[in-house]
């Protein structure tokens, strides 16, 4: 994996004391704690790499852990494709992957251990009730009832909850911390519920699952992490996070360091996994990786690199303030790679027939044309020229408009690669449509011959051989919504989705793009980057989804 420059940011000038002041011995180990309840977009990704960029810059380790505390949502599917899209990002856990099912007996023991402390108790309240009591923010909240509930009652209902004595909803273990805190966090939080679910792990054996913030921070100090770095939201979390670990402190190996940062926020996305859910569950898309989705599995099929999505998370930066992030800033990193490694190739998206007359029925002359403009080793590839050939319909005018200077009657354009072409005919059909164009050829114009750039002309239009060009299923993917901030305001996000997001055309290729490997990119010259469909393309029969324009044109838009 290619690394880009290191940049500084706040993490890091943390880090940095941390290791000149020896606090963790010089020791760097960060985690990476997604929920196996959807799958990661490309808001994880900028956790992703910063947490195992971390670690990699200072010769530490990066967990993969799954919080897998909520059966309910999880799944398998889940756990796999969320594995797969790490990896396909270039990092690698090694040893180092854990599940918080993994640390369920000792969560309980440290429970247990809270309740004889008298730091926790059983409460019987209803949901509803609790949230009654629990006041505002302006407002402080109330005792339950049985916050003074004996800690040996406590302690024997809790167990009898673990035997699977109660149904869902009968009690729940709160910490016992301050109901007046201003913090709504601190008012004495659920740390277990009852939920009898089948987990995809541990089976049947627990009833009783630990809520997140009592979880997160014990798995994060039973694994030693130095750095536990979280979004901004999860900055009120803190005081919880410390307080469970300062009551542990004589039974834990150590008490990590929690550090917040701002989330990606990208316009014209969604990035809560509740609405991506709404969109594959209503069938808004075709699946968590359909192209249009801002899941990793979905830019992943749409031909975004790893690469790209590595400098566009290193491009934007770590900061403590929330900020937007334009799209054409993702966009134009995925432009940025394509350019220097994908091959150019010729596709005709919407063909219109153009005849040559006075070029011999039957003869075929090669034209060559640079598999990369920039790139002169890479060598170049034969563009056979026929009678009858291909362009794209965009490139004639019948009546041209002004600063118009593609074909159109009587107008001299150059055909790439090959010769100077004048339209001299249109022929219609019965609707008025033009079915097809008459040039004629200047033999002596030829590119790349001798004197052939003396006559200077402005268009300059691309074309494939009506003999050798291959017809192919292009997909041609726009953006999911057509708003920039689909999920702010008062409508539905989904009343945002973009109608024109995808099209399906037949198009015509070279014939060497029949060969095409899936996941593999090409420039098509003029229209932009395109992708072989990894799930879609077959051999000899590929199927290209376009990543991106060549250029920004929302920006017109």
């Amino acid at each position: 994996m290619n690394t880009l420059p290191i940049s500084s940011n706040f993490i890091r000038n943390i880090i940095d004391e941390d290791n000149r002041t020896g606090k963790w011995n010089g020791r760097v180990e960060t985690r990476f704690p997604p929920e196996p309840n959807g799958y990661l977009h490309i808001g994880h990704a900028k956790s992703i790499c910063l947490n195992f960029g971390l670690a990699r810059d200072y010769d530490g380790v990066c967990h993969l852990r799954f919080d897998d505390t909520n059966p309910e949502k999880e799944a398998q599917e889940y756990v796999d494709a969320i594995c797969d899209s790490v990896k396909w990002l270039g990092f690698d856990w090694g040893k180092h992957i854990y599940y918080a099912s993994d640390y369920f007996e000792k969560l309980y023991e440290f429970a247990e251990y809270l309740i004889t402390k008298g730091q926790a108790y059983i409460d019987s309240q209803s949901a509803e009730e609790i949230r009654q009591l629990r006041g505002s923010l302006i407002q402080p909240g109330q005792n339950s009832p049985y916050r003074d509930r004996p800690a040996a009652e406590s302690l024997d209902l809790f167990r009898r909850m673990r035997a699977g004595e109660f149904p869902d909803g009968t009690h729940v273990l709160r910490a016992k911390i301050d109901m007046t805190s201003p913090n709504i966090n601190m008012r004495d939080p659920v740390i277990y519920r009852i939920r009898h679910i089948h987990h995809q792990r541990t089976g049947d054996k627990w009833c009783i699952y630990p809520m997140y913030d009592f979880t997160h921070c014990i798995s994060d100090a039973l694994e030693q992490i130095t750095h536990s770095l979280c979004t901004l939201e999860f900055e009120d979390h803190r005081p919880l996070y410390d307080w469970v670990l300062d009551q542990l402190v004589e039974r834990i190996p150590c008490h990590p360091q929690q550090i917040e940062f701002a989330r990606l926020n990208l316009t014209y996305c969604v990035m809560s996994k509740r609405k991506l859910i709404e969109l594959v569950e209503g069938h808004f898309v075709e699946g968590w990786d359909d192209p249009r989705m801002n899941t990793l599995a979905g830019l992943r099929r749409r031909g975004y690199t790893p690469a790209s999505i590595r400098l566009f998370t290193e491009r934007i930066g770590i900061s403590k303030a929330d900020s937007w992030i334009d799209m054409t800033v993702l966009e134009d990193c995925l432009r940025e790679d394509l350019n220097e490694h994908a091959l150019r190739r010729i596709g005709i998206l919407k063909p219109l027939k153009l005849v040559i007359d006075n070029f011999t029925e039957g003869r075929e002359e090669e034209c060559y044309a640079p598999n990369h403009p920039q790139k002169p080793e890479w060598g170049k590839r034969v563009l056979p020229l026929t009678k009858t050939v291909y362009i794209e319909q965009d490139d004639f005018m019948e009546i041209p408009s002004k600063g118009y200077f593609r074909l159109s009657p009587g107008a001299e354009v150059r055909l790439r690669y090959a010769y100077l072409i004048k339209c001299v005919s249109v022929v219609k059909n019965d609707q008025g449509e033009i079915e097809e164009i008459h040039c004629v050829y200047d033999p002596a114009t030829k590119s790349g011959t001798a004197g052939a750039e003396i006559r200077k002309v402005k268009g300059n239009i691309h074309w494939l051989s009506a003999r050798h060009a291959q017809p192919t299923e292009i997909r041609v993917y726009d953006r999911l919504f057509n708003h920039p901030h689909p999920d702010t305001g008062d409508k539905d996000f989904k009343s945002y989705l973009n109608p024109h997001s995808k099209q399906i055309i037949t198009a015509l290729v070279e014939p060497s793009l029949l060969d095409a490997q899936t996941e593999q990119c090409f420039q098509f010259e003029r229209h932009g980057y395109f992708a072989a469909d990894r799930i879609e393309t077959k051999p000899g029969k590929p199927v290209f989804n376009r990543a991106v324009t060549l250029r920004d044109t929302w920006g017109k838009k």
